[in-house]
């Protein structure tokens, strides 16, 4: 089974000026925890996921090192979100995301999901966003592949 065969297409995107904020909206929206950025042809130019929103507003591993107590005021570090939320997407997206194509094996893109604990991956057609596909996609199709819908009375 390939990834074409699962993937999720019609995908909600952004461009690099929107901002955190536009892109949270639009995941919060559609349920979903990553969107993709994209040029004006479709070019995929990074991704921007939930994980990818709170990370700026945690202190890094320096300022862990020189004070401890203080860089763990998480009342604090909330009252940053809506500095984050003013940034662009292109801010804090990750930049050329692992991506799969339409023709890879759906285990291929399970088992790089299962080594970099991804999710979701964006779907590429040499280098043009084509869709989404999921670790739940990835499962609905071998379930219902395989005979999985069947019910026992």
């Amino acid at each position: 089974m390939r990834i074409h065969e699962v993937m999720s297409t019609g995908v909600v995107t952004s461009i690099p000026i929107e901002t955190v904020r536009d892109v949270v909206v639009k995941m919060l929206s559609r349920h979903c925890g990553a969107i993709p950025i994209v040029s004006a042809n479709q070019e995929l130019l990074g991704i921007v996921t939930l994980r990818d929103v709170m990370l700026p507003m945690y202190p890094n591993y320096g300022d862990y090192i020189h004070d401890a107590v203080h860089s763990r005021d998480f009342l604090e570090m909330e009252h940053n979100y809506p500095e984050v939320l003013g940034k662009k997407a292109e801010e804090i997206m990750v930049r050329n995301p692992l991506t799969v194509s339409p023709e890879t094996p759906i285990l291929e893109a399970a088992s790089y999901m299962g080594l970099k604990n991804f999710r979701r991956l964006p779907v590429a057609d040499h280098g043009t966003l084509v869709g989404m596909v999921s670790i739940g996609d990835i499962h609905r199709g071998l379930f219902f592949a395989r005979g999985g819908c069947e019910v026992d009375a």
